[in-house]
């Protein structure tokens, strides 16, 4: 099975008038995600932000988290927390996971829409599962969504989470959660 790392970029992202924007990082993002990366076993999560202002928050809540009193007050949490890493972009991201995982890194977006190649959960689950040689990039956006350049070059793009509604804007961390529960969590079917 290959290894799945997760990327959550916040630049190339559009608004809801689909311009091109930077979000921020939340600290919501950073825990919640970590904990749901450490629970379903995924190597590494990778926060991509290009500014340098907004690393240093997010550095310093993990410090605080990982060294500071909030690793004694929460060791579950300096557990997940140690799991996550800044970068600038994705090509940084890449070669991170290269220096000590040679594998050839397939990368998977997620979206709200539906592309002509979409792929089944079930499919990538199978792809992931029987594929030893590679490792797995699996791409998140926030605001309201990746930019298409940034869809155009993954290998693979996902089917939009589809709940019983009409409404389709889940949070980014909600969308993670039963992503990585349907390509990596047990079997219940």
């Amino acid at each position: 099975m290959g290894k799945i790392f997760i990327g959550l970029v916040h630049f190339p992202v559009y608004n809801k008038n689909m311009e091109v924007i930077t979000t921020s990082i939340t600290n919501l993002d950073i825990h919640d995600i970590a904990r749901t990366t450490a629970t379903y076993g995924i190597e590494k999560y990778y926060i991509i932000h290009p500014l340098e202002t907004q690393a240093e928050i997010a550095n310093e809540i993990l410090q605080y988290w990982q060294e500071g009193y909030g690793s004694v007050y929460n060791p579950d949490r300096k557990t997940a927390l140690e799991k996550v890493l800044i970068k600038k972009n994705i090509e940084a991201v890449e070669e991170d996971i290269k220096k000590y995982y040679p594998q050839q890194i397939k990368s998977i977006v997620t979206d709200a829409r539906v592309y002509s190649d979409s792929t089944s959960y079930f499919d990538l689950r199978e792809e992931i599962a029987n594929n030893k040689d590679c490792n797995f990039l699996l791409i998140f956006g926030t605001g309201w969504g990746l930019a298409k350049e940034v869809i155009e070059k993954a290998d693979y793009r996902l089917y939009p989470i589809m709940g019983a509604g009409e409404y389709n804007h889940l949070s980014v961390r909600s969308a993670v959660a039963i992503i990585l529960d349907r390509l990596s969590g047990e079997k219940w079917w």
